[in-house]
């Protein structure tokens, strides 16, 4: 006899609560404390000059230094590294800031809780050192130290697999998330067709709706460009990091597509996102530089153009003027609210490398009215041993105006020298043009090149436009191709293709496309007239793997002008009515008969609608490619009470078709008044009909058996 035994009170919900934490375990394993410095090396030992900070290995040639203090009266003090037992002069300079000016490295100035990040000198790697110090080399003495563990292992870069290849010719090499923040993807290709897609991260066991968008390489938020073939890195918005999604999609927001995804595994390891990875395009200088946002305001007697839009926890600023040679614009927070003061300010100054050919930007600060001195006056953060902040983003000359792109943060990370930008409300801002010394540091400007009223800003307002004078005015755009018509045919394909940019699909039919639509006889959603009592053959190529929606496009016809029957509630399918290619199973529930193998024209390469003056010219620039199988088969007999217009359309998605007209026998075929449209007006009987349609599935098979 088997004794029950009652378990103590409150077992139950114990058992539950561990199973919970059993279920939830590896995703607490893969989640980051915050904040994240990387692994911990240990503290600096100090021995002289106040010497102190917490040391840690972001990968294996960067070092962070936490909260690091030094006085700063040290003659000839540096960071430095090296393999012997102890600190000596044998060891290496680590120059800090890194990117200075100067022929010989700087050295170290005063640090009151500074963030340090340290890059070990090329060829250096942490394996090769035992020892980072704060080191005199003019009295060889040791101000600080910490060794470095030999089983240290420092977080390392993670290699993923390319996108997945769902829809517009979306592919890539193997994806690597290079810090908790940044993905490089190379080799990217995708068409550009998408009319609202996105680079999108999310939760959950694959891409869906509640996603957030990621700026392109740009810093964009625009909807992504056609690629080909290049190499691009993204990073996360805000203080989201890779530790916090499951996958990475590019996405169509407006019809809620997947076009591509990769997943994150849930053992990431990868180096701490602290401004280490540097974005690089191939591509900086070549796009657009205006932002897209209508935020613009224009100063400095509209001689300045500011444009601005805020992304997560940054603001991208562009600033637009007619610079001369070797002259600088300036933008930033007043030093005072309610005027404009110099001193105080934290400003960005953006100029013209001629030198290098490039834009460039450096944080300001401006302790003091005078050129700076390396103490203070008008001063780069980094010559007084801060951080730039000003991240360069893009960068143009064209038609005597130089544009430049940047972002920082809306938070001050530095208090003594950065100040906050609010988007609660209106704050002072300066703006200023002036020379650039030969250190290409700026130079006093006169007086009739500062802002000399109190200029407020809201950079929380969503739509603030207020620039006439620089803009770049936007041309009207290309012209629509005109509409294409099929009279008199008894027989036609139906595949998948592009929808033609802003020639084709929208401007045609006014609906709003997802960058597919039906191709008809090869003719780009042309208008079919068709006769009552005439019996017409569709030979279905949308696809019929239902496991892949962007490639599962059943062919029907019906009365909605925006078809989608299959995504419909059921009390919407009934204000529908179908003439052809849904059925009923035994329990009443519809489903598609038009369903063949796979057929899409692509792009060459991009989307070249924009450049074709016709759609001949845009078809030279597709190809046809076609999954093996065989096109669905659908046979409509028009009855007499057919309505005079009804539509061809998808049935699992909407706006991919257009229209059918149905006429009575011997009705004349209206010809539009457009005569670039296209009329297939010849008479073709029914037993020439069959007789093409009996050509057209044995050169299919034939193909499909060359082909295995």
């Amino acid at each position: 006899m088997t004794q029950s035994v009652t378990p103590p009170l409150g077992f139950a919900p114990f058992c539950i609560l561990a199973v919970l934490l059993l279920q939830n375990a590896d995703l607490a394993l893969s989640r980051r404390p915050e904040p994240y410095y990387g692994r911990l090396i240990g503290r600096l030992t100090q021995y002289a000059h106040g010497i102190r900070g917490t040391v840690y290995a972001v990968d294996e040639n960067t070092i962070f230094v936490r909260e690091f203090a030094y006085d700063g009266t040290g003659p000839d003090a540096y960071f430095w590294v090296g393999d012997t037992p102890q600190p000596s002069p044998e060891g290496t300079l680590v120059p800090y800031p890194e990117d200075y000016s100067s022929r010989d490295p700087p050295i170290l100035s005063r640090h009151n809780n500074s963030d340090i990040l340290l890059r070990l000198p090329a060829g250096k790697r942490l394996r090769d050192i035992k020892w980072i110090s704060v080191w005199c080399r003019r009295f060889t003495v040791n101000f600080g130290d910490v060794f470095i563990n030999p089983g240290l292992e420092p977080p390392r870069p993670r290699v993923l697999p390319e996108f997945k290849r769902l829809a517009h010719g979306l592919r890539s090499g193997n994806i690597s998330v290079l810090d908790a923040k940044t993905f490089y993807i190379p080799n990217l290709h995708y068409d550009g067709a998408g009319p609202d897609a996105y680079f999108w991260v999310g939760n959950g066991s694959e891409p869906n709706p509640f996603g957030t968008k990621v700026p392109n390489e740009m810093g964009s938020l625009n909807p992504l460009r056609g690629y080909q073939g290049e190499d691009i890195e993204i990073q996360l918005p805000g203080k989201m990091t890779a530790y916090d999604i499951d996958w990475l999609a590019v996405w169509c927001v407006e019809y809620r597509h997947n076009f591509g995804h990769v997943y994150l595994p849930k053992d990431l390891d990868v180096p701490p996102a602290l401004g280490q990875t540097k974005i690089t395009t191939s591509s900086t200088t070549s796009q657009t530089s205006f932002s897209t946002t209508n935020n613009c305001k224009e100063i400095l007697d509209k001689r300045l153009q500011v444009r601005w839009e805020i992304q997560g926890d940054q603001v991208q600023i562009t600033l637009a003027a007619r610079l001369r040679k070797e002259q600088y614009m300036a933008f930033g927070i007043s030093g005072a609210e309610g005027r404009p003061a110099m001193l105080g300010a934290d400003v960005v100054v953006a100029y013209w490398d001629t030198k290098a050919n490039q834009p460039r930007v450096a944080d300001y600060t401006i302790t003091h009215l005078a050129q700076c001195d390396g103490e203070r006056g008008v001063c780069p953060d980094q010559r007084l041993g801060g951080s730039n902040d000003a991240v360069l983003v893009s960068g143009q000359q064209k038609n005597g105006i130089t544009t430049i792109t940047y972002r920082r943060p809306l938070a001050a990370k530095e208090p003594m020298k950065d100040k906050e930008i609010l988007t609660s409300r209106s704050q002072s801002v300066i703006a200023a043009f002036g020379p650039l010394n030969s250190r290409y540091e700026a130079n006093a400007h006169s007086f009739m090149d500062t802002t000399r009223n109190d200029v407020q800003l809201d950079f929380g307002a969503q739509e603030e436009p207020a620039c006439v004078g620089l803009a770049e005015l936007a041309a009207g755009g290309p012209v629509p191709w005109p509409a294409r018509v099929l009279a008199a045919q008894r027989s036609f394909t139906a595949r998948i293709g592009p929808t033609g940019g802003t020639r084709g699909y929208t401007p045609i039919t006014g609906h709003p496309s997802w960058g597919i639509a039906w191709y008809i006889n090869d003719q780009l959603i042309p208008e079919i007239y068709v006769e009552r009592g005439q019996t017409y053959t569709f030979l279905v190529e949308g696809g019929d793997d239902r496991t892949n929606p962007a490639k599962f496009h059943p062919f029907y016809i019906s009365d909605s002008s925006e078809g989608g029957f299959g995504q419909k509630r059921e009390e919407d399918q009934r204000k529908q009515r179908v003439f052809a290619g849904v059925a009923y199973d035994n329990e009443g529930y519809p489903y598609p008969t038009a369903v063949g193998r796979y057929c899409e024209w692509t792009h060459k390469t991009i989307d070249q609608s924009a450049t074709s003056e016709t759609f001949e010219d845009y078809m030279k620039t597709l190809q046809l490619e076609c999954n093996e199988g065989e096109p669905a088969v659908l046979n409509w007999t028009v009855a007499h009470e057919t309505p005079d217009l009804v539509y061809y359309q998808c049935y699992t998605h909407n706006n991919l078709g257009w229209k059918i007209h149905v006429v009575d026998p011997g009705t004349p075929v209206p010809i539009p008044g457009d005569q670039g449209a296209r009329i297939n007006s010849a008479d073709t009987s029914p037993l020439l009909s069959t007789a093409l349609l009996l050509v057209t599935m044995t050169l299919t098979a034939l193909c499909n058996f060359a082909g295995r």
